[in-house]
């Protein structure tokens, strides 16, 4: 054989040789491109209710607590510890005057300080009163309202025509009213259906309460139970005139409306 030959032999079996163990060898990985580094999220530690507060309980340091919130959801009308730092001490012994649910932002307009005072008085609004009357299940609606509804305060009363015959009416004095509570129930129970109460307490306004206490004298108080879903029409107006012939008594001065 020439030595031509077998060197070309050689070469390709040489190239051959490469090439397997080319072929056979792990290949490197390709190189990642970098990520860019997911935004960091601002924090402010924000004031929950640790639990379900209800309304009127006086606020507990076991009641509250600091928790992370994201900076663009948290409200203004959060307690945000940056600008409250002793918040979750202050609001301590302040009364709830509407319910939190665990895990609920507080808000200063859902608490009151009591100042030594009930909880009725801590949760009736500014310029209201609160005004008891006696209702039956026949004039509470068969026991279904419960406090937070919205009723109509009926007048019964009966009346002499000129033959001395007796008549009875029926006249809407107060409208759209809240009820605060009935007997001692403050707030709807889960699952509370009915209330076979004895009072119900009603808030009013000072000129509603003197409408409710007089007539109140002149025959019997119903209550009517407003819809959920029910707007107050424009002729209903929570200050409605009293029945005819009805005089009250302001400081001294009478006057009849």
């Amino acid at each position: 054989m020439k030595l031509s030959r077998v060197v070309v032999l050689v070469v390709a079996l040489g190239a051959g040789g490469i090439a397997a163990y080319l072929a056979g060898s792990p290949k490197a990985p390709p190189t990642a491109e970098p990520k860019e580094a997911a935004p960091k999220i601002k924090m402010v530690d924000v004031l929950i209710a640790k639990n379900d507060i209800v309304v009127g309980r006086a606020l507990q340091a076991g009641d509250i607590e600091w928790q992370p919130w994201p900076a663009e959801y948290a409200s203004a009308k959060f307690i945000r510890k940056p600008e409250h730092a002793a918040a979750s001490q202050q609001v301590l012994g302040f009364v709830a005057r509407a319910p939190f649910v665990a895990g609920e932002p507080i808000r200063e307009a859902k608490l009151v300080r009591a100042n030594g005072s009930g909880y009725m008085a801590a949760i009736l609004p500014a310029g209201m009163r609160a005004v008891s009357t006696q209702i039956t299940p026949e004039s509470g609606a068969g026991g279904f309202i419960l406090p937070n509804d919205r009723v109509d305060v009926i007048l019964t009363n009966a009346e002499k025509d000129a033959k001395g015959k007796e008549h009875y009416r029926s006249k809407t004095i107060l409208t759209d009213v809240r009820v605060l509570a009935i007997d001692q129930l403050v707030e709807e129970k889960a699952g509370q259906r009915s209330v076979l109460g004895k009072t119900a307490t009603l808030e009013l306004s000072p000129p509603d309460a003197e409408k409710l206490a007089l007539s109140s004298r002149l025959g019997t108080i119903s209550l009517a139970l407003r819809s959920m879903t029910e707007s107050p029409k424009s002729e209903d107006v929570a200050t409605s005139a009293p029945p005819r012939d009805i005089t009250i008594v302001r400081f001294g001065k009478t006057s009849s409306e």
